[in-house]
């Protein structure tokens, strides 16, 4: 427990995106911190941190840049170093890490391993199955039906994951996986059930013993606006998540998390490190989707802003397993010792700005501009994650290239400031979804169905189902969405051109908008992101003389 007490550490932080970007500017912050030296680092990180260009898998090379600069901790950003070992080498050479080992990092590294870790540890997760041959493969998802999950067991950028609407979908997933789409990740597909509710992102520190809850975010997979197109690592994100409450906060500490900490203990593998629960919410309470073994990404760029504790602090003690005898945690005269971080009040949105082509093949080399612009709004902070200098010029260097994030008093106000911050961006290579927040923002949801001869549908539809509790204004109005799912799978399954209008609780001139086609195949997966208890209107959409649908105002 030497380095808790210190006041002068050396760190050395691994990584190059935007995840790294706002751990940089959370450890700068530290009275504790004397340098921070980064590889390989980004240009944000740079105004942090003195950086050098390492490649993070010669292993050798970091602990030589340890030994040279007297590195005190190593904060290891991204995955695959953990899963590697790194963390272990530097143990070997007498180097202290936050993160776990390569043993206690295989609940990022095998999907497979951490189900069955649940299995034994009885911790809430989706039914599944684990397999390496593509025919035993098919013939469990032919059992099981769709919707159905199917996953690459190893490490895969957070694109191993297809969430199959349809049989077909998913057998194709299974031939795109065992097929090599994802290297050496794909020797094993997990299949497991569709889960219905709300996903979450949650954070705990843990010292192999012990936890402390960090906080919760919501991100935003898909590409495409509407939750469509294929998985990223992300592209977008808010924290908190409104969803998390006191008591479901406590059920995924006890549930989830100290079970883990418990089982892996022994194992004799403990986990020191970061562990991020990728969580569905629904009526069965806080499931576990996956484990990550790191801080997530963009999760952290809404998450570490809002922290006031000492993050340096907190991690230097994980590393050290005495996580509740930091001075930031330990309890006072008079006190107990607190088991969550403290974070402000205040909400936060990021966006992602990605390169064309993302996520398949993104497009390097694309001029931004207009950085310090954004940055110099009020409530705005811009977050480098895949850019790089060639001369003066700054261009895209990866997929996600910057995430652009607002603060409020609330995630509304958030929002508007990131999009803001985004209005000042120059980067005609790149392309952003419109619709971060949409879940946190929707209070009411609008279902509107061309062609106009459905509206018969529709009439009919309200002479037999006692779900139908108003009609107003010519949309049919639903209390929950089972009672609409109910009735749009009877009368409007396989028809086109949905649209699906968000409306945000705080105004009705907060609209969300997005084409969903192959409309009545969407529903369950549709439904799955939703409020159960928003309420819904079905209403046919009328064409102009152009042969474009109209959209008519929402009804009050």
């Amino acid at each position: 427990m030497a380095r808790i007490e210190s006041q002068t550490m050396i760190v050395l932080l691994l990584g190059s995106g935007g995840r790294e970007h706002a751990l940089a500017q959370s450890l700068a912050k530290s009275p504790a911190l004397t340098r921070l030296i980064a590889a390989p680092g980004n240009p944000g990180i740079a105004e942090f941190a003195q950086l050098f260009a390492l490649d993070l898998a010669n292993h050798s090379a970091i602990i030589a840049l340890c030994k040279k600069e007297r590195v005190d901790l190593v904060v290891v950003g991204p995955e695959a170093p953990l899963v590697a070992g790194l963390v272990d080498d530097l143990a070997a050479a007498g180097i202290r890490a936050f993160g776990p080992s390569r043993a206690a990092a295989q609940l990022e590294g095998s999907k497979g391993f951490t189900k069955d870790l649940c299995r034994a540890a009885n911790i809430p997760t989706a039914a599944y199955e684990r397999f390496r041959d593509a025919g035993a493969a098919r013939d469990y998802a032919r059992a099981r039906g769709a919707p159905i999950v199917v996953k690459a067991d190893g490490l895969a950028a957070g694109k191993g994951v297809v969430v199959a609407a349809t049989l077909d979908e998913a057998l194709s997933a299974i031939d795109m996986i065992f097929g090599g789409a994802f290297g050496a990740a794909g020797a094993e597909v997990v299949i497991e059930d569709f889960l219905e509710g709300e996903e979450v992102s949650f954070f705990a520190l843990c010292d192999g013993a012990r936890a402390v809850e960090l906080g919760s975010a919501q991100d935003h997979k898909r590409v495409g606006e509407g939750d469509t197109g294929a998985n990223t690592g992300g592209m977008g994100a808010y924290s908190p998540a409104p969803i998390m409450t006191p008591a479901l906060r406590a059920r995924v500490m006890a549930e989830i998390i100290y079970p883990t900490l418990r089982e892996m203990a022994a194992r004799g593998t403990p986990f020191r490190g970061v562990l991020f629960a990728g969580l569905m919410v629904g009526k069965k309470g806080p499931e576990l989707i996956e484990f990550n073994a790191r801080f997530g990404d963009p999760e952290t760029q809404v998450l570490l802003p809002r922290l006031e504790d000492d993050l340096l602090g907190l991690l230097d003690a994980c590393a050290e397993g005495a996580l509740l005898l930091t001075p930031t945690l330990s309890p006072q005269r008079g006190e107990r010792g607190r088991s969550a971080a403290r974070l402000s009040d205040t909400a936060a949105l990021t966006v992602v700005m990605a390169a064309k082509g993302y996520p398949e093949r993104p497009e390097k080399g694309a001029p931004i501009g207009g950085l310090a612009a954004a940055d110099a709004l009020p409530g705005v902070s811009v977050f480098h994650a895949g850019t790089a200098r060639h001369g003066d010029a700054l261009v895209a260097n990866g997929g996600r290239v910057l995430n652009i994030t607002g603060f409020g008093a609330t995630i509304s106000e958030a929002r508007a400031r990131a999009y803001a911050g985004v209005a000042q961006i120059e980067f005609p290579g790149g392309f952003f979804r419109r619709d971060i927040g949409w879940r946190a923002l929707a209070t009411r949801v609008i279902y509107k169905i061309a062609p106009a001869a459905l509206w018969q549908e529709a009439e009919r539809a309200k002479q037999f189902s006692g779900a139908l509790v108003d009609l107003t204004d010519g949309y049919i109005h639903f209390s929950t969405a089972h009672q609409a799912r109910e009735t749009a799978a009877k009368h409007f399954t396989g028809q086109r051109d949905l649209v699906l209008i968000a409306v945000s609780a705080e105004t009705l001139g907060d609209k969300l908008k997005w084409e969903v086609s192959r409309g009545g195949a969407l529903f369950p997966h549709l439904y799955a992101h939703l409020p159960v208890s928003a309420a819904f209107w079905v209403k046919p959409l009328p064409l102009g003389a152009d042969g474009a649908h109209i959209f008519p105002d929402m009804p009050a």
